[in-house]
């Protein structure tokens, strides 16, 4: 069985992966434009920030770059909200990544804790 950096990895990863393929398919309006192209940053950002936490050599620097990735996670689902209060998806096209961006944070909230 994997460890489970490993799976985290995998899940930070494939959460900005279906967040990229999910906009790459609509057509956006000049809000939905905006908010897809902070979105991508912010998703993808926690995945790559979070590969500096595995490389990281200290507990602190472990502990800063995973504030980095919670910060970055907060942030998509903020954009997730706000997208779909703006009615540019329905509660049920985004209610999948919501949850797993939900998870995701409260993963990282646990490491955080754990190290400190």
């Amino acid at each position: 069985m994997s460890d489970r950096k490993f799976d985290l990895t995998e899940r930070l990863e494939d959460f900005a992966a279906t967040i990229i393929i999910l906009y790459d398919k609509k057509p956006l309006s000049y809000a939905g434009d905006y908010l897809a192209k902070q979105l991508i940053r912010s998703s993808c950002s926690s995945a790559l920030n979070y590969g500096e936490v595995l490389g990281a050599g200290t507990d602190r620097d472990k502990i800063n770059k995973l504030r980095i990735c919670l910060k970055e996670l907060r942030e998509s689902l903020r954009n997730l909200n706000i997208q779909t209060k703006a009615r540019l998806f329905s509660e049920e096209d985004l209610k999948r990544l919501k949850d797993e961006n939900d998870q995701l944070i409260r993963i990282i909230v646990t490491r955080i804790k754990n190290i400190g």
